[in-house]
């Protein structure tokens, strides 16, 4: 059986391909090695979005302290000496953010 130069360039072509194909399977992007660095970023990713979550849940409770309707005075009082300087000169004002 002799093969012809053509069918032999043709076979090498698909060789090449299919070799590419395993090592961008391997190597690519979303390949194997690729892998650990997506679970590791998914790892830091959740751990930011549960950190923003605290965040968001602390400012939520402030709102909800400062609600027209039923202000917490404690909250009101440390807001108005702290922003508009009206403590009086004994009085140490103690802010926590």
């Amino acid at each position: 059986m002799i093969r012809s130069p053509r069918e032999k360039l043709l076979q090498g072509l698909a060789l090449a391909v299919l070799l590419l194909l395993a090592a961008m399977a391997f190597f690519g992007p979303s390949g194997a090695l690729a892998w650990g660095e997506n679970l590791k970023l998914l790892d830091q990713r959740n751990a930011h979005i549960a950190q923003l979550q605290e965040e968001r849940d602390e400012l939520k409770n402030r709102v909800a302290l400062l609600d027209p309707r039923h202000a917490d005075p404690d909250l009101v009082g440390e807001l108005l000496r702290s922003n508009l300087n009206v403590a009086h000169p004994d009085e140490v004002v103690i802010t926590v953010k």
